[in-house]
């Protein structure tokens, strides 16, 4: 028999980690091997358990789905990660693609989209799920590097240098330099107008 393809599963809610694990386990060809809650226990789960695919989820504790993302493809350039999101803004899309997801699904997706992707996604293609897509026009926010992107929404939430520096594993000063060229191509003055940016985007709830 061919072996089954080994998946992660890293997203914050219990029910939809259960939901989904039982999802996937119903096909004979899958095998969930792994879940986490967070971004840091996400990235060590990966880097112990090598699954085929990884099924993440953007909206986690700590540092975020898009840093998480960062991490494993730094470590394995050849993970393929597939993007489990609410965010339905195609700037989400576009920044979890640059990341070097392998594909995109809402959280709005049918269930047989999920096992496709998967499936799709460890044969060595890609995948976008129905709606998906990416955007015709380049939002302010698409200055950013993807760095800089990771810095911006700590910033939004309200997170201090010294947290920043920590979830990213980078010197405040790191930090710093990222914060003040993240200001000059905005245009912005403060913390505050980065959050009233990021609300706007779609990027934190207010």
């Amino acid at each position: 028999m061919t072996r089954p393809i080994r998946i992660l599963l890293i997203d914050d809610h219990p029910v939809v980690l259960e939901g989904y694990r039982r999802l996937l386990e119903t096909e004979p060809d899958l095998e969930v091997v792994g879940q986490a809650q967070d971004a840091e226990t996400g990235y060590r789960a990966f880097v112990e358990l090598q699954p085929e695919v990884v099924v993440l989820d953007l909206s986690l504790p700590g540092a975020g789905g898009l840093t998480a993302l960062r991490r494993i493809r730094s470590r394995d350039p050849r993970a393929r990660v597939l993007v489990f999101s609410i965010h339905e803004d195609e700037l989400f899309v576009q920044r979890a693609l640059a990341a070097g997801a392998r594909g995109y699904l809402t959280k709005r997706s049918a269930p047989t989209e999920m096992v496709q992707a998967v499936r799709a996604i460890a044969s060595g293609g890609r995948y976008l799920g129905e709606g998906v897509s990416l955007p015709e026009r380049s939002p302010p926010l698409e200055a950013l590097t993807g760095r800089e992107f990771e810095v911006f929404s700590l910033l939004a939430q309200g997170r201090t240098t010294q947290e920043i520096a920590s979830l990213l594993h980078i010197s405040p000063k790191t930090v710093g330099v990222h914060q003040t060229r993240i200001f000059h191509k905005l245009g912005a003055s403060g913390p505050a107008q980065l959050t009233r940016l990021a609300i706007r985007h779609g990027i934190i709830r207010p």
